[in-house]
């Protein structure tokens, strides 16, 4: 099956992928990060498009793959460090292991390596390819300052929400799939079928990790639960529950003002908030949510001019990346 095949030749391609050596300061916070992992969706996704027009997997396509992965790497490193996130994948962050200015660093010379990846692509398609990946790395930027903006406001509109997040992860995996689609030889409205199904599965893909930051088991997670709650990060279940809370309005503000000095403090708030949600039923609209863009990827999957077989690795895929909530 293409999925083991794909799963295979992921795990092969990360357990040989190199960098430099020295200085280790350097290069030992971006190894230790592509060493613990993940779930490597973006990779996965760009052979699987790739797949559907080209069967063997080369170097054309191998090292592109990585570079999206490289680069995903680097904006979690900075992404950590703007957070204030102490664990990442069930380990120490970059920046809690070492400082914020090593990882600072180590991230930026990441976002070097994905560039020096990708430019290993075919010639034929290789301008349109920097095109693609760079407009990517400047809408993830973007998406992360509306994300930062958002802090200073209390509140923000669900529309303003989902622009944040089609630019902070959305396109990214949208990216993923049309670069495979690219490089695979497919035509134009292939390839922008296939983005539309990466930006609307990814929107589904955000909008269940907000899901699992308050409501799974941080074992499973990989990292400790609760955290957008403490910092009053505008999730979709917070974006929501403002446009319900009514004049509950002041009950909302007061919880997400209690302090968060002890392990106590914090459990209380996550506690009170999660009960104010409950009672909006926000976290099953949630869940809809992802099943209704989950529905819609599917639909651009549909008019693929591409073999029954094919389509089901796709939606394959889909399942398996959404059905973390169920």
């Amino acid at each position: 099956m293409i999925e083991n095949h794909i799963e295979n030749t992921v795990k092969e391609l990360f357990e040989n992928l190199r960098f430099e050596e020295e200085p280790r300061g350097l290069y030992d916070p971006l190894r230790y990060m592509m060493e613990i992992g993940g779930k490597r969706i973006r990779p996965r996704l760009c052979l699987l498009a790739y797949s559907l027009y080209k069967k063997e997997f080369n170097e054309e396509i191998l090292n592109p793959a990585a570079a999206i992965e490289v680069f995903h790497s680097f904006t979690l490193i900075h992404d950590d460090i703007m957070d204030k996130a102490d664990v990442r994948r069930g380990v120490p962050t970059v920046h809690k292991k070492w400082n914020d200015n090593t990882a600072i660093l180590s991230g930026d010379v990441m976002s070097i390596e994905s560039y020096r990846l990708l430019a290993k692509a075919p010639a034929a398609v290789l301008p349109e390819a920097l095109k693609l990946f760079s407009k990517t790395a400047a809408q993830v930027c973007e998406g992360q300052q509306y994300d930062m903006d958002f802090e200073n406001l209390e509140s923000v509109p669900m529309e303003d929400y989902l622009k944040m997040i089609g630019l902070k992860t959305a396109v990214l995996i949208a990216c993923a799939a049309k670069m495979g689609a690219l490089i695979g030889g497919a035509d134009e409205k292939e390839c922008d079928l296939l983005y539309q199904f990466g930006y609307d599965l990814g929107l589904a893909f955000q909008i269940a990790d907000d899901w699992l930051d308050t409501y799974s088991d941080p074992k499973v997670f990989g990292k400790a639960t609760g955290g957008d709650i403490l910092n009053n990060k505008k999730s979709w279940l917070l974006t929501r529950t403002f446009e319900k809370i009514g004049d509950r309005r002041p009950e909302l503000l007061e919880a997400m003002a209690m302090p968060i000095d002890t392990d106590e403090q914090k459990a209380a708030k996550i506690e009170k908030v999660i009960g104010i949600y409950n009672s909006l039923g926000v976290g099953e609209e949630a869940k809809e949510e992802i099943i209704r863009l989950h529905s819609q990827a599917l639909a651009h999957i549909s008019v693929l001019d591409i073999e029954p077989e094919a389509a089901a690795s796709l939606e394959n895929y889909a399942k398996k990346l959404i059905g973390r909530t169920k």
